[in-house]
């Protein structure tokens, strides 16, 4: 298999690349001019999607079977304060994938990643949600990933491109930017061990409840998709259950060394929350098996030793 990842050099790229190597796959990797990227078991490409000319050259070049869409401006609190730019990258960025893509001779199976966010504020008796709920969503980040969604359903029904969706739930682990919560906390906690903070973590929301799953895990779904999923179709890709965020925080203070104590950063609250999230997951693992297998309490110790040796690393150098 010869599989295209957009936006390699993120957090999601460098854990598909090593899961879809690992399994023998062909890897060409798509990353912005300006990133530095250094990983192996693949080649690089330099590709901006906000320009569809380029985008379409890369597609000819590379003559993908499949393509894994990770490239995109994936930060909630992000799309508040540069809603241009994530329209840009999302929604304009995507169609030109798909455009480059339906040229081909041989058009690839798109695995299109969108998120959970779209489905917006649910009732109780919605929660776990499954695909056929209304979206409804409630932030610039969400609105473009459902319309980047509604694109590629129309590129299925009127072309025929096989693209699989996915709306993929929270997912973290080590090396992923600060600017998402649990890596925003674990770095915190890291620092306050070495001395280098107060014993404080700041916090935006902790009453909101998401749906956490371990980034290996979630690549382990994104391959299962590429091969199994079904064009056209929507798949929820989470761990089926909700979490409060205090509740993540209490299992980061049991792994940390030292006491800290918590308050609220205005800077970190939203406009708009939705309160409470979980995916309902059965179709995923109707049509590929998958589940997942690294529990929370793993992946925050994990976090929390990338955060040690990042922060070990940096005061030696």
């Amino acid at each position: 298999m010869r599989c295209l990842i957009t936006g390699a050099a993120g957090f999601v790229g460098g854990y598909a690349i090593a899961q879809l190597a690992g399994n023998g796959a062909e890897i060409h990797a798509a990353i912005l001019p300006q990133e530095q990227f250094s990983g192996g078991n693949c080649t690089v490409h330099t590709l901006d999607l906000c320009d569809a000319a380029e985008t379409d050259a890369l597609m000819q070049t590379v003559r993908p079977d499949t393509v894994l869409h990770l490239a995109a401006q994936s930060s909630v609190g992000l799309s508040w304060k540069m809603p241009q730019k994530t329209v840009d990258i999302n929604i304009s960025g995507t169609l030109h994938l798909l455009e480059a893509a339906r040229k081909l001779p041989d058009p690839p199976r798109i695995l299109l990643i969108g998120s959970g966010e779209v489905y917006g504020t649910l009732r109780p008796a919605q929660i776990p949600v499954p695909e056929d709920t209304l979206p409804q969503p409630n932030n610039f980040y969400a609105a473009t990933k459902l319309a980047a969604e509604s694109l590629a359903q129309v590129c299925f029904r009127a072309y025929g491109l096989p693209v699989i969706c996915v709306r993929a739930f929270n997912h973290f682990g080590p090396r992923q930017r600060p600017d998402f919560v649990i890596a925003d906390w674990c770095r915190q906690a890291a620092e306050i061990e070495a001395g280098l903070r107060e014993p404080v973590i700041r916090t935006g929301n902790l009453t909101v409840q998401r749906d956490f799953t371990d980034v290996r895990d979630i690549v382990r779904a994104y391959e299962l998709l590429l091969t199994d999923g079904r064009p056209g179709e929507i798949y929820n890709v989470g761990s089926g259950r909700a979490i409060a965020l205090s509740d993540i925080l209490d299992e980061i203070a049991a792994q940390t060394v030292c006491a800290f104590r918590t308050e609220t950063d205005p800077q970190k609250l939203r406009p708009a929350d939705t309160p409470v999230i979980a995916a309902d997951i059965r179709k995923l693992q109707r049509d590929t098996g998958w589940a997942p297998q690294i529990p929370l309490r793993q992946t925050i110790a994990d976090t929390l030793a990338y955060w040690r040796q990042t922060i070990k690393e940096n005061a030696g150098a």
